[in-house]
């Protein structure tokens, strides 16, 4: 009876079909890509063997050579499937070096296939394995055994593999890998009742078909403008070798000027930048022979990932790569110099946590000066910093709750009247657990979270309570500044919140002056527009912060309604500059000559006082008069000294 081929002949398409997507879809990077593949290639090799015996077999007597040497073969990849495939479970839950420090399972993992292939040499000789009977037809011998023996215990071991580390799949995934065994278990039992029908090569085809539909998906895991991994990707592994108590060495790159590279070059440009960039790590990783794997997360950010038992040469390579990033690149006849921060970490021994490692990296170019050295995370890193970070939502919400936001008040000294004139309010964040929490910090967080609303009617709210109380009548002050953020001045309800909040303490708008920073007025914003020109019209005074910062729009300054302008503290410390001293001289005259008047911050010295006095400035305020202070503190301050 001739055995039915058809089902081999399925598997071949469906495996060729498997392979023609793994080089269409770019599956051949990195470690799991290439075991998919190598098990992929070897189950190939079996139908295709597979196929040339049974077509040998049903060709009746003769070539007695050929069918030897295709039975051999196919038994011989055959007994690699599995074991390859196992060898793939291993990539995909990177527990190779847990298999290194186990000497047992290291030495016992090739046992089985090495006895088979034994077998096969020594069936030459005795055919013990196989032989062809006196019609000429393939028989099983006696040994036959042995390669359903190893087969199961490959199979055991996979199988417990993919249970001992199920946390590290989703559901339809689990399935997707246990699915090689159900059907090869189902085929095996099958071919028992049905012997001249062989359906294993098309089960096992089916579960490898499942695993690149669910599981080998480069659209999830690569990032296609620079055909490396992506953040899903490192993410994923970053939590599967703690899972797995594996330590990793990671080189950070973060290309701090990326954005300008983008507004400079262009969308299309800044991405064929990232682009070659990407391919020299790929290939200084391929010439220096290093096991690691590269990811791009975004905005210029570049991870390598490498075991810890090659710390030496990750180190190394950390050099090489910050040396390569260093010398300027040429795109389209422009040469463009590239900023590069460059960190070694070691995960999870510098930093414990993903979360904590995730903020550490994407804050890595804000945080720490730029020195074109590679950095040490061991030096640098402090958790206390980053579980700061981390928590500042929650932080923000508890202060808000249980009242840890205090108003501090800077005076503000008038320079023709030899007086204190006016404060401003400053907000402050004391945390029970983080101690002060600095308002550059968690501003930009609440107002990312929206919080900023709800802390600007606090403040608001706290400041009208003081100028409408008794003590605050007899400082003799003039008014209160209020900052108000980008968020807050776009609000639609900003201006009747405003006006409700003062009509609220009975107080006069004119005690209230209204401050905004130089980024809030470079928006070109209706909302915000219509909210100054409604809070001016209703008897509030409008100024302008930081001015001098690098985001001046002098017609945007001029068609707002600002009586006050607030010279950066950037003008106070570039004093000795005589460059940016003509810039200063001629700013004040602009901005007096729109009969506007002038605060300088960030005075610390006598010096410093009689020099923007000299130029004209109207108001002083600085550490030189004195620092921010709680409410009480601020009232004796004046009592003293108004």
């Amino acid at each position: 009876m001739k055995t039915i081929v058809y089902f081999d002949y399925c598997a071949l398409i469906l495996i060729t079909i498997i392979l023609i997507s793994i080089f269409v879809r770019n599956m051949t990077k990195g470690k799991t890509n290439d075991y998919f593949l190598k098990t992929v290639f070897i189950a190939f090799l079996t139908t295709v063997f597979d196929i040339i015996s049974i077509s040998l077999d049903n060709s009746g007597s003769g070539n007695i050579l050929w069918k030897y040497v295709a039975h051999s073969l196919y038994l011989f990849f055959h007994s690699m499937t599995i074991p390859f495939y196992i060898t793939y479970l291993v990539a995909l839950t990177d527990t190779w070096h847990i298999l290194r420090t186990n000497k047992l399972i290291k030495y016992i993992i090739p046992l089985p296939y090495l006895i088979i292939c034994l077998s096969l040499i020594v069936n030459i000789f005795t055919k013990s394995l196989f032989y062809m009977d006196a019609t000429d037809h393939y028989t099983r011998g006696i040994l036959f055994p042995i390669v359903y023996v190893a087969g199961f215990s490959y199979a055991f071991l996979g199988v417990y593999y993919i249970i001992r580390y199920r946390r590290l799949f989703r559901p339809i995934r689990f399935l997707a890998l246990m699915s090689i065994f159900a059907g090869v278990a189902f085929a095996t039992a099958f071919q028992l009742f049905v012997p001249n029908m062989p359906v294993e090569m098309f089960a096992t085809c089916l579960g490898l078909l499942l695993i690149a539909m669910l599981i080998q998906r480069p659209e999830e895991n690569v990032d296609t403008t620079t055909n490396l991994h992506n953040m899903v990707a490192y993410t994923s592994d970053l939590k599967r070798g703690l899972s797995t108590k594996k330590d990793i060495d990671i080189i950070m790159v973060n290309i701090a000027n990326y954005r300008s590279i983008r507004d400079m070059l262009g969308i299309e440009d800044a991405e064929h930048t990232l682009s070659l960039i990407a391919d020299q790590m790929t290939e200084l990783n391929k010439k220096n022979k290093r096991h690691a794997a590269i990811y791009y997360l975004d905005k210029g950010r570049f991870r390598i990932v490498a075991d810890s038992i090659y710390a030496d040469e990750t180190a190394q390579f950390a050099e090489t790569i910050n040396k390569a990033l260093s010398h300027n690149m040429t795109i389209k006849h422009m040469n463009v110099k590239l900023i590069a921060y460059v960190c070694l970490v070691s995960f999870p021994k510098d930093i414990e946590t993903y979360e904590l490692l995730l903020s550490f990296g994407e804050r890595l170019s804000k945080d720490y000066e730029h020195t074109g050295e590679v950095l040490l995370a061991k030096d640098i890193f402090k958790k206390e910093t980053y579980d700061l970070y981390r928590h500042l939502d929650g932080i923000i919400e508890k202060a808000i709750k249980n009242r840890n936001l205090h108003v501090y008040y800077q005076p503000i000294y008038s320079v023709s009247e030899q007086r204190f004139h006016s404060a401003e309010a400053l907000l402050r964040l004391i945390d029970d657990e983080y101690g002060f929490v600095p308002p550059d910090i968690f501003i930009p967080a609440a107002e990312k979270s929206g919080a900023i609303h709800r802390i600007g009617t606090y403040v608001l709210d706290t400041v009208c309570q003081f100028i409408a109380s008794d003590e605050f009548k007899a400082l003799n002050l003039d008014y209160i500044e209020i900052n108000l953020s980008v968020a807050q001045c776009m609000h639609k309800e900003l201006s009747t919140q405003v006006v409700e909040m003062i009509n609220k303490y009975k107080i006069n708008p004119a005690q209230v002056n209204l401050e905004i920073t130089e980024t809030a007025a470079s928006y070109s914003q209706k909302t915000m527009e219509e909210n100054l020109a409604h809070l001016n019209n209703s008897g509030f005074s409008i100024s302008l912060d930081d001015y001098g910062t690098g985001y001046s729009n002098i017609q945007r300054v001029a068609s707002l309604p600002l009586a006050i302008v607030k010279l950066d503290k950037s003008f106070v410390d570039g004093e000795e500059n005589p460059r940016l001293s003509i810039v200063l001289q001629n700013t004040i005259r602009m901005l007096k000559d729109m009969n506007m008047e002038i605060v300088a911050e960030g005075i610390e010295t006598k010096h410093m006082l009689d020099r923007f006095s000299a130029m004209g400035c109207d108001y002083i305020q600085g550490y030189y008069f004195s620092k921010p202070l709680p409410k009480d503190d601020f009232v004796t301050f004046i009592q003293n000294h108004q």
